[in-house]
């Protein structure tokens, strides 16, 4: 057998008081593909950084072949001290690598090489360090989280680069579909310990639920054997003195054992407040057409969405997937056609930025709306420590800022909030980030059981498949066609997946030196300035604002005495309700804009 090209034996970290790594072990051969699989704070990324020999353990050893290369993908590249995208990209390869190669897959993830690093979007910084980590086509490569920031397109360019490589692989990701495409061997990160099965990721659940059940099936037989070696304590006939002393040191063990003994991280618990039922008709939408300018977003669509139905809508980044879910739910008017919604509809929106969330908050303040304990779940209170305790959440951090959470953190509380509110349909932006895969199993069977209606935006393909009715799909040019079934679905009676974005896209010049091109000055490459940050972020809140105003003002105007007891009182409404409408149409209209940009930008 060859000796493994990377090794990790008996790794032990601590994290403060506790042991976050115990015994854990990796081994990566020569053509391996693994998939590192494991909750949120189980290790992975820790132990990555310590395959990759950016991290000391406290215990354990690290063997690496000599002369082989690994190159590792972090979660937050640094791209500081580097005048050009290119020679980030440059500076990873070595003598023998092809240097037109650092060109090539900044070209295929959308950049130029000479963008300036500083001003570089978080996606940007992410296919840099991308195309950094794949140009050497390196004898190991240690990927966490390759997919994030990436629109489907570029998800499924990385998966056929990957695909091509002789490299070994260990991938962590929650994208199941990816996974299961690329890797042959799997090992899971389970309370610090690694268990590794010789089958890809497509063979690991199955697995782990069987283990687990074993697992529950094995502290059932030590509970009932403690049990009868207590009973042969207190009942039991005395026998030789030594026999008595072996006995109640083997359940003095027993006991030992279970106090050992970690159970595996609890689930979060989703469910869903659901409202009254909605009428049968939830959406249709006649020949709706928006545009920016001369850009055309969305031409001449139309579909109806009955009750119970779960429509996905999958495009590049920048295709205008926001604009048409906000139109389809009557967030945003069309430029042309009409928008009808049904009767009794209560909605629930997660959306993609987490804007609606303010960072100065509290946790317990975030969930209950207020300074209450308690809130309201299908009609029962349940008070707000329970509820957060159902998201993983420690009654500790109920009065812990919003703003101080992960992103995994953030997106729990999002759910967590939206989940809450009665509704019978639920609008889901890009729901999947930042979940692990055991979530991604619960929101699967939250959306399955739920009696109302779901309009999801995901570049999962795996969730697509599983939850999805019908996909909406970005055609080019502003023209959107719906197909039946998830995303596989589509891709079978389309013929082909979601493409990129057609970019108009300078001239590649000669070729010219690796020196000459690392000493090319940077290009100046459109980025969101300070006043469009603060714009987007703002904006929302101008919105919600304006809308309250507007309800304010309607309940007033629908008084019908109002207009004989003072109909200068009636006209003044009138004039600031329609003032306010139509500031309400300018900002969404700004605000869609920018969030377009800001995508097309980041993707």
């Amino acid at each position: 057998m060859a000796a493994p090209l990377l090794a990790l034996q008996s790794i032990k970290l601590i994290v403060g008081s506790q042991p976050l790594l115990e015994g854990a072990e990796l081994s990566v051969g020569a053509g391996d593909r693994i998939a590192l699989v494991g909750r949120n704070g189980s290790g992975k990324s820790t132990l990555l950084k310590i395959a990759a020999g950016m991290l000391e353990p406290d215990g354990g050893e690290r063997f690496f072949q000599p002369g082989a290369t690994v190159r590792y993908l972090p979660q937050e590249p640094d791209l500081s001290g580097f005048s050009t995208v290119l020679a980030y990209v440059e500076a990873g390869l070595e003598g023998a690598d092809d240097p037109y190669r650092a060109q090539y897959l900044l070209d295929q993830l959308g950049l130029t090489g000479a963008e300036n690093p500083a001003s570089l979007s978080g996606g940007e910084a992410r296919r840099a360090a991308l195309a950094r980590v794949l140009a050497p086509e390196p004898d190991v490569l240690l990927l966490d989280e390759p997919t994030n920031h990436l629109d489907l397109p570029a998800i499924e360019w990385l998966e056929s680069e990957l695909k091509s490589l002789k490299s070994a692989l260990v991938l962590i990701s929650h994208d199941r579909r990816f996974l299961a495409d690329l890797t042959r061997a799997t090992v899971w990160i389970d309370r610090g310990a690694t268990r590794r099965i010789d089958q890809g990721f497509a063979g690991f659940e199955a697995w782990r639920d069987d283990y687990l059940e074993q697992e529950e099936q094995a502290q059932h037989k030590l509970a009932r054997k403690i049990a009868a070696e207590e009973h042969w304590v207190r009942y039991g006939v005395t026998a030789r003195r030594k026999r008595n002393v072996r006995r109640m040191g083997l359940l003095a063990k027993l006991r030992q054992d279970v106090r050992d003994y970690r159970g595996p991280q609890g689930n979060v618990k989703l469910a869903v407040s659901e409202g009254k039922a909605s009428g049968a008709l939830v959406v249709e939408a006649e020949s709706i057409a928006k545009a920016f300018g001369e850009r055309v977003v969305v031409r001449d669509f139309s579909t109806r969405v009955l009750r119970g139905a779960r429509v996905g809508i999958v495009g590049p980044n920048g295709a205008g997937k926001t604009t048409l879910i906000r139109m389809l739910t009557g967030a945003l008017e069309p430029d042309s056609g009409t928008v009808r919604l049904g009767t009794r509809l209560e909605m629930a929106v997660l959306d993609q930025q987490r804007a609606s969330l303010d960072p100065e908050m509290t946790l317990k303040e975030v969930l209950t709306g207020g300074g209450s304990d308690t809130l309201t779940i299908n009609g029962e209170p349940k008070h707000v420590i329970g509820y957060m305790k159902d998201f993983l959440f420690t009654p500790e951090q109920a009065r812990t800022a919003v703003g101080k959470l992960s992103g995994g953190e953030r997106n729990r509380v999002t759910l967590a909030r939206a989940l809450s509110l009665p509704s019978n349909v639920l609008v889901l932006d890009e729901p999947t980030n930042d979940l692990d895969l055991e979530t991604l199993d619960l929101l699967e069977e939250m959306i399955a059981d739920y009696d109302g209606t779901v309009i999801v935006v995901s570049h999962d393909r795996d969730f697509l498949d599983k939850v999805a009715s019908s996909v909406i799909v970005a055609e080019g040019d502003g023209t959107w066609n719906e197909y039946a079934g998830g995303y596989s679905d589509m891709v079978a009676q389309r013929g082909k997946g979601v493409e990129a974005r057609a970019a108009i896209k300078p001239q590649p010049a000669a070729p010219k030196e690796k020196s000459q091109i690392a000493a090319a000055p940077a290009q100046a490459r459109r980025k969101l300035s300070f006043k469009e940050k603060h714009a987007l972020e703002s904006l929302p809140k101008s919105m919600d604002a304006l809308r309250a105003k507007m309800s304010t003002l309607q309940a007033k105007l629908d008084d019908p005495g109002l207009y004989m007891r003072d109909p200068d009182g009636f006209s003044a409404a009138t004039r600031e309700y329609t003032a306010a409408q139509e500031a309400l149409a300018r900002a969404e209209d700004e605000w869609l804009e920018l969030e377009m940009l800001r995508e097309e930008i980041e993707g």
